[in-house]
């Protein structure tokens, strides 16, 4: 179980657009755009638990983009985990809503998206991000992203790993 206490320690996985690649820790495009998990004017970092996981999420529509993949070392907390049912249930939340494959059209025709709702409650209930399933194609049960919303926070620690300065490179 990657979450102890409520908490998240370890690796982290992240597929970028080439354009946000010097700026890893910006949560910019999310921001911009919106998400399945923050309102546009929100930014997040959508990370995931393994490398593969991060390109899938990152290549969801037509053929494999040019993608830059980052490495974190991460301590954050506190993080909701979707997987606990009695969480959910507290914010009126299901596998169905968390899961909806129409959450992005209705971003765009402007109608409300129950998990972007569901991320300003924990938001402000002081939740630094959520754990939740890859809905990605060809993920299972056990390929989870951590969705960020405050990840330079107090109690928070993410840094990108880049021994060699690639990415300032780039």
């Amino acid at each position: 179980m990657p979450l102890e206490s409520g908490r998240y320690k370890g690796a982290l996985y992240r597929a970028l657009n080439p354009v946000y690649a010097r700026e890893p820790l910006s949560g910019r495009g999310a921001e911009l755009y919106g998400g399945r998990f923050n309102s546009k004017g929100i930014p997040a970092l959508y990370t995931a638990l393994d490398a593969t996981t991060a390109l899938r999420e990152a290549n969801q529509a037509g053929s494999l983009q040019p993608t830059v993949l980052v490495s974190y070392r991460a301590d954050l907390g506190p993080i909701f985990d979707t997987r606990d049912a009695g969480g959910r249930d507290r914010y009126a939340m299901t596998v169905e809503a968390l899961a909806d494959p129409g959450w992005r059209s209705a971003m765009l025709d402007g109608r409300p998206v129950p998990t972007q709702a569901f991320s300003k409650a924990l938001i402000a209930d002081g939740f630094a991000g959520l754990l939740v399933q890859s809905y990605a194609k060809g993920a299972t049960a056990a390929d989870l992203n951590l969705v960020l919303w405050r990840w330079t926070a107090h109690a928070c620690s993410l840094e990108v790993v880049d021994d060699e300065d690639r990415l300032r490179r780039m």
